[in-house]
């Protein structure tokens, strides 16, 4: 943790960077693996440098912690990572620090001033958004308009207008700051124009019942993936989310009922982490059917552990979803090749609209898959092809 404190010894806490005043200018000054390291930034002791200082300093820190957790080569001992890219010779107080500040350290201020208490994919996204302000050629606020240009040339619409939409916060946090006096990308995201990917008919595009049950047979008579086949039951049958099913443990399954209350995700570090709480709630119950009971006590280990996952990997980890969709499901639905391709998403649509079928009411089918009636109206329970007009 970044810190200015010091031990009964006069050092600092191990594990910490230091911000220090040097004659009027910032440096940096720590401790790793039993070495000294002292980095003279060449900036003056102000506001607005001392927030790059720190974000230099928390940069570092989360380098050593990460090498000492993982291994590998995180730090650089040579502190070239960490040298600012560029840094105009303060000499005269009206200059602004916006002349010598890169998007790529505005951007970094902005992160260490709110990634605390952030979602492991908000932290995800401020990476995401770095890496693409590191491949971009043009570096500097005055380059706000080539850096629109370039992006738009160069990544898909959807992303460079997300990518806007995460600058223009950047910057109006900055200019509230004191970092710059204005923010060039303010409107820059309306000007860009993205195509929808396809209307909701061809996004929901759920299975009928013949053809869910002849993908769970195809799982389980599969000698590679029939370790698969309880959990695509499962989702046939519950319509939770994946990521809500791979986090189940043993503890959240009741005599009578299901608690959702957590789910995986991927982490800052690209690992799938366990995150308290659901997409759209806290948590909810999920009523456990005979058909459902029958399921789950087939799986049940005799002594089950309560922290143990429901469904583990070959390797009795959190199931890798792309792995899974890209390996498991591509080849039992081609096995199936007159059951069109669709993703296993589609387990939730389908046991939404086979609800519906069955006359289940919107609201409690809501409350059971953790949306709202509207959505379900809206999205899920679409009006079937073969329902026949009443004579009224």
């Amino acid at each position: 943790m970044l810190s200015n404190d010091r031990t009964s010894t006069g050092k600092s806490p191990k594990g910490t960077v230091s911000v220090e005043s040097f004659r009027g200018r910032l440096r940096l000054r720590f401790r790793f693996n039993g070495q000294r390291y002292a980095m003279t930034l060449g900036i003056p002791d102000t506001q607005a440098y001392r927030r790059i200082a720190e974000a230099r300093a928390r940069q570092i820190e989360d380098d050593m912690a990460l090498q000492l957790a993982h291994g590998g080569s995180y730090f650089d001992p040579s502190l070239e990572k960490y040298k600012p890219e560029s840094f105009l010779s303060v000499s005269e107080p009206d200059i602004q620090p916006e002349a010598s500040m890169s998007l790529s350290e505005i951007w970094q201020c902005y992160v260490e001033a709110r990634k605390a208490g952030k979602s492991p994919s908000t932290l995800r996204m401020y990476g995401w958004v770095a890496k693409h302000l590191e491949n971009c050629p043009h570096k500097y606020l005055s380059d706000a308009q080539a850096v629109f240009d370039w992006l738009t040339a160069n990544v898909p619409a959807g992303t460079a207008r997300r990518l806007m939409m995460h600058l223009a916060a950047c910057c109006n946090w900055a200019r509230k700051s004191s970092l710059i006096g204005s923010n060039p990308f303010q409107s820059m995201a309306a000007e860009i124009k993205v195509k929808k990917s396809g209307t909701e008919e061809e996004e929901v595009n759920p299975f009928n019942r013949e053809e869910r049950d002849r993908i769970i047979a195809a799982f389980k008579e599969n000698r590679y993936y029939r370790c698969y086949a309880p959990l695509v039951e499962f989702l046939f049958f519950t319509g939770c989310r994946p990521s809500e099913a791979i986090a189940l443990q043993w503890k959240h399954i009741g005599r009578t009922a299901i608690t959702f209350d957590q789910a995986v995700v991927i982490g800052a570090t690209h690992r799938p982490i366990l995150k308290k709480g659901l997409k759209t709630q806290s948590k909810r119950k999920f009523p456990i059917n005979p058909q459902l009971n029958t399921l789950l006590k087939a799986i049940q280990p005799r002594t089950a552990d309560p922290e143990a996952l429901v469904f583990p990997s070959p390797k009795n980890r959190f199931i890798d979803w792309h792995n899974f969709t890209t390996r498991a499901w591509v080849t039992i639905l081609s096995e199936l090749p007159d059951i069109e391709y669709r993703n296993p998403y589609q387990t939730r649509h389908t046991f939404c609209s086979l609800c519906r079928e069955a006359d289940i009411s919107s609201v409690q089918i809501a409350k059971w898959v953790g949306n709202s009636a509207q959505m379900i109206d809206r999205v899920y329970a679409k009006p079937t092809d073969y329902v026949q007009v009443p004579e009224l």
